[in-house]
């Protein structure tokens, strides 16, 4: 008995009696993913307020009297009346190399089944883009595998390049042929133990998407062996609008962490239209003062902030990269609507995929009247700049000259000429999806069409012609190749050996 009783003498005595302040509130109304709350008077901005039963909401007004919070997943069991208190926390998701190859939510918890991430870092859903002083020009290539892009309108490690079109005019593909390509060098670079190669990872942000859709992305990230390098983070059209406002900035936040420990990453918005109209609603409900199409006016703060977060930073800093590919859906390709003008002001390039074009069968869709590059030829290797330059000019001038023979009237040899390269141009540049090429292979393909070597080949035969052309050169000449990827430039005595290789297979072509 008197141990009972020392065992209880000793528990009384090791009591300890501290007051704990917390700051407390009540939900005053709740309604659509938005809870209005009484008494936080010490709460702050974007701070994390517990709901209880593992709920959580974020503080986005704080006005007068009352906290305008939005509710991060479930809400049902919130009522009026209820009590809630601040946390001290901003909203964090988990960060690292566990996440590649899962499927997460916003918050960063699995929705592939998995089992849990395994990962003990944590990254800030909203951080301070990196100044003028720790970044770093923009000069090594992100090879995206599609002929008419590392050609023309060439993407650098940490550029912001905005892809912009109608819907189902393929903009998600150009993106999932871009993981793909990046995954195969990856893989390539694995295998041969190269140790200067940089692999880029990639983390593809599903905001909005039906899904079906996002499971198609999946399975064909599979299906090409491209998971094990990709982060996927849905937000689908069935979740909150809380959630989708939330996705593009968690996926930032999983990017920056690549970026701070000296690895490059490409980051996929898709799509960005999706994200401004779940703002819109978040921002109605908290009765935000509505501005133009009945967005609110931060909306291009919106982007901005999230977009800036792609840098290339100095050695001093980590000496990574975050790549961005921002993607916006015009209505009836009208690029000068509110949110495309905003988001193309602040990217640093955009691809602008034609609804015509892609009806025409001329696929990737790409018109290169409006698609740049603001980084340009910095990005892209000299073999590539070599052949690239006349290639596009010629595309131009081709466009130009296609407009005025529409009139039927007669034209000159030279004119006729340029219209006959610019349609064989135009084949060449036709490319199947989830099919990337080798940067090597297409320098090499355009070596061949600049030097007049397609000229007197049938239109019917281009697509024919390239790619027996690219499976000689890969099957029977892979050392030439192998020579175009090591030195990255065509040499006098590498443009003599391929103007031999290219001549040698058209004798043999039927």
């Amino acid at each position: 008995m008197s141990t009972l009783l020392q065992d209880i003498e000793a528990q009384i005595a090791g009591v300890k009696s501290a007051v704990i302040r917390q700051n407390v509130g009540v939900v005053r109304e709740i309604g659509d993913g938005v809870a209005k709350i009484e008494g936080l008077t010490d709460v702050m901005m974007n701070e994390m307020i517990d709901f209880g039963h593992g709920t959580m909401g974020l503080a986005l007004n704080l006005e007068e009297t009352e906290v305008g919070a939005i509710i991060i997943g479930e809400y049902a069991h919130i009522k009026e009346g209820q009590e809630v208190h601040t946390t001290g926390r901003l909203l964090q998701v988990p960060v690292g190399k566990g996440l590649l190859g899962r499927v997460v939510s916003v918050l960063g918890e699995p929705l592939d089944g998995k089992g849990p991430i395994s990962g003990d870092a944590f990254y800030p859903v909203e951080k301070i883009a990196p100044g003028i002083i720790k970044r770093k020009s923009v000069s090594q290539p992100v090879q995206t595998g599609i002929m008419a892009i590392d050609a023309m309108i060439p993407i650098g490690r940490g550029q912001r390049e905005l892809i912009i079109g109608d819907r189902s005019t393929g903009k998600t593909t150009i993106c999932i042929d871009t993981i793909i390509n990046q995954a195969r060098l990856n893989r390539a670079a694995e295998a041969a133990k190269d140790k200067d190669f940089r692999p880029l990872y990639s983390i593809y942000v599903a905001i909005g998407q039906k899904q079906s859709n996002i499971a198609r992305v999946i399975n064909v990230l599979e299906k090409e062996g491209a998971m094990p390098y990709t982060i996927i983070v849905v937000a689908a059209a069935s979740d909150s609008a809380t959630n989708q406002y939330l996705a593009p900035f968690a996926g930032a936040a999983i990017g920056e962490w690549f970026m701070d420990h000296g690895m490059d990453a490409l980051i996929i918005f898709d799509d960005l239209s999706k994200h401004a109209q779940a703002y819109r609603q978040v921002s109605l409900i908290l009765k935000r003062p509505s501005g133009r199409e009945a967005y609110p006016g931060d909306v291009f703060y919106l982007h901005s902030r999230l977009l800036e977060r792609s840098a290339r930073v100095g050695e001093n800093y980590g000496n990574g990269s975050l790549t961005a590919l921002p993607i916006i859906e015009t209505q009836m390709g009208d690029v000068s609507a509110y949110i495309p003008t905003n988001v193309i002001s602040i990217t640093d390039g955009q691809i602008f995929l034609e609804t015509d074009l892609f009806y025409q069968g001329i696929r990737p869709a790409i018109s290169v009247g409006i698609s740049v590059s603001r980084v340009g030829s910095a990005a892209q290797i000299k073999a590539m700049k070599q052949v690239a330059g006349r290639i596009k000019l010629e595309l131009a001038q081709f466009r130009e000259l296609a407009a005025f023979a529409q009139f039927g009237s007669d034209l000159d040899a030279k004119t006729q000429a340029q219209i006959e390269r610019g349609k064989r141009i135009v084949e060449v540049f036709k490319q199947p999806q989830y099919n990337p090429i080798p940067i090597e292979v297409q320098a090499a393909v355009l070596w061949t069409v600049q030097n007049g070597y397609f000229d007197d080949v049938a239109i019917d035969k281009i697509r024919d012609f390239q790619a027996k052309l690219t499976d000689y050169l890969t099957n029977r000449k892979a050392d030439v190749l192998a020579r175009i990827a090591k030195e990255k430039a065509l040499s006098d005595p590498l443009a003599a050996d391929l103007k031999a290789v290219v001549t040698e297979f058209k004798q043999t072509y039927q």
